[in-house]
């Protein structure tokens, strides 16, 4: 069966099977097998052929793994386990953004304690001048989703004030260049902290601040699947989110 899935990641790439045989090293050839015949390369080549098209090995070959090298990739993401927020070590914070090459992606309701912290605005605004892109996800103060959640905290409308006064703080931020902001109304399950491949997640529990939450210190690595399911959730929600004015 022809892999479609790879035939249409060079296609949105603007590469031939020959640029993509040339850039890690294989015949064109086998490429082209790859491609009409649904060949599964070596995991090497595999690895190199997502990276150099930007997806997921595992997007492109859905049954290359075993479902026990699954498991283990996936588990091997997992770097740390936190029973709070709280309990999260502060450098780890600042390690992960300063980190980032590319990309750091915010989705929360608040997340009061960054935007209160000067050290961490300005750790953002410098990633932002340096070229990474930064994104942030901020809860809609007038949507349900903000209303109930502040019900459940016991917050009732603070947590709608919280947002608003989130704003403010990052007031100088939003005005850099590469910086986004958005709001959303989303059930938020999971707020989502990533600096290119790593990621904290801070869960959220019925009843419960998210600062008393279990946090996840998740780093992406080829065939794993926890990290991409949480990358493919943030994903969603900015797409239906709204341009912050």
């Amino acid at each position: 069966m022809p892999n479609e899935r790879l035939r249409a990641a060079l296609l949105q790439r603007g590469a031939t099977p020959a640029d993509l045989a040339e850039k890690i090293g294989v015949d064109a050839k086998s490429v082209e097998r790859w491609i009409t015949q649904g060949r599964t390369p070596y995991r090497r080549h595999r690895y190199a052929a997502a990276t150099y098209l930007g997806v997921e090995e595992t997007y492109l070959w859905p049954q290359a793994l075993t479902p026990e090298q699954s498991k283990a990739a996936s588990q091997s993401e997992i770097v740390e386990i936190y029973p709070h927020r709280w309990s999260v070590p502060p450098e780890l914070w600042r390690s992960v953004f300063e980190s980032a090459r590319e990309e750091i992606s915010i989705l929360v309701f608040s997340g009061f304690f960054l935007a209160d912290d000067p050290s961490m605005i300005k750790l953002l605004t410098d990633k932002a001048k340096a070229g990474v892109r930064v994104r942030v996800l901020l809860g809609d103060p007038d949507s349900e989703a903000v209303a109930q959640r502040g019900k459940d905290e016991g917050l009732d409308e603070l947590l709608a004030a919280k947002i608003r006064n989130v704003i403010v703080l990052y007031r100088s931020l939003s005005q850099v260049p590469g910086v986004e902001f958005r709001l959303h109304g989303t059930t938020l399950y999971n707020s989502i902290y990533r600096a290119d491949d790593q990621m904290i997640v801070n869960t959220h529990v019925y009843g419960a601040m998210a600062s008393e939450a279990p946090v996840f210190h998740l780093r992406k690595i080829p065939g794993g699947a926890l990290a991409g399911t949480y990358l493919e959730s943030y994903e969603k929600v900015w797409t239906d989110a709204t341009p912050l004015d």
